[in-house]
């Protein structure tokens, strides 16, 4: 339940936030699913509460006419001034944190009820104004049915057991106590204690082939004092990159990318040239290919063909 009322004030905070006109109380109750499944006494009472909430975060909700020819008829919204923060200095250990949030919120899992709120408002002819909300800007991914699953068990330090392999391979049933999920160089994966191997290992979440299930009572387990999932994942892969590639991406897209690039430069007003160095080809292009259409592999071309090929396969699946 505290999970679902996150989500709602987070819905709610990206609607009053994105738009520069007031919304009435019925467009936010459309535009959210917990709100929109709510009889009218119970939608009132949790639209309320919800209220204060934002209030009692120090969040700004600004009450106004969103019709000039009925004042008395008020609506909603966060004013973009107000509620934005002050310049912030961070460590390099909280950027890495902020990075890694943004990422989990990529995840369609997390971020899919935000698009589809603000989706819906701009079919009802409101203004959305994008910008203020960065992390809704869409990908292309592969679907990872194991990701809720392994993500809720390291919340709850409840072990799993699943199938696991390459594709192409008889899986194995593996037995782990997960301490963490994380994006690393552009997949998702659980590090954890490896009970069959009694040590830690970390594994890839695309390669789960069928159902996570439990093997344990949430809480079974302590996660070793100053464990690091992200120096697990360093561990086991080669830091060195084998070259670089050249891409070009659209302004103001593409945001994990440039945060790693060597370079980026402007080729025209809507255009950039970003360099960036991979140290698997088929990673750059899987990658690369998530961002489309904004994100293009000039070189090197054996990256480009498997970019093509990925999308490819993505346009087939979808079919």
């Amino acid at each position: 339940m505290a999970e679902r009322k996150s989500e709602r004030l987070m819905n709610l905070i990206f609607l009053l936030l994105s738009t520069r006109q007031f919304l009435t109380k019925e467009q936010v109750r459309a535009a959210i699913d917990d709100y929109r499944a709510s009889s009218d006494d119970a939608f009132n009472r949790m639209f309320e509460r919800d209220k204060g909430e934002l209030r009692d975060l120090g969040i700004p909700l600004e009450i106004g006419s969103f019709d000039p020819l009925h004042e008395d008829m008020q609506g909603y919204r966060i004013p973009r001034d107000a509620a934005e923060l002050p310049e912030l200095e961070l460590t390099a250990e909280e950027s890495a944190v902020i990075g890694l949030a943004a990422q989990v919120w990529e995840h369609a899992g997390l971020a899919g009820q935000s698009s589809d709120a603000l989706i819906k408002l701009k079919a009802a002819g409101v203004a959305i104004d994008t910008s203020a909300v960065p992390l809704a800007q869409p990908r292309i991914t592969a679907a990872e049915p194991a990701f809720d699953a392994v993500w809720e068990a390291a919340r709850a330090r409840q072990p799993i057991r699943f199938p696991y392999g390459r594709t192409g391979e008889e899986p194995v049933e593996r037995h782990l106590q997960p301490w963490g999920v994380l994006s690393w160089r552009g997949r998702w994966y659980v590090g954890g204690h490896d009970v069959d191997r009694g040590e830690p290992r970390l594994f890839r979440v695309s390669r789960i082939r069928g159902d996570v299930r439990t093997a344990g009572a949430a809480g079974a387990y302590t996660v070793p004092e100053g464990t690091s999932v992200r120096d697990l994942a360093a561990s086991f892969t080669v830091n060195d990159p084998v070259g670089e590639a050249v891409l070009h991406v659209r302004r103001d897209r593409a945001l994990p990318l440039r945060r790693h690039a060597l370079s980026v430069t402007p080729i025209d007003g809507d255009l950039d040239e970003v360099v960036v160095g991979y140290r698997s080809t088929w990673e750059l292009a899987s990658t690369a290919a998530s961002f489309a259409p904004h994100v293009v592999v000039v070189s090197p071309p054996e990256a480009r063909a498997l970019a093509v090929e990925v999308l490819q396969s993505a346009v087939e699946a979808n079919a």
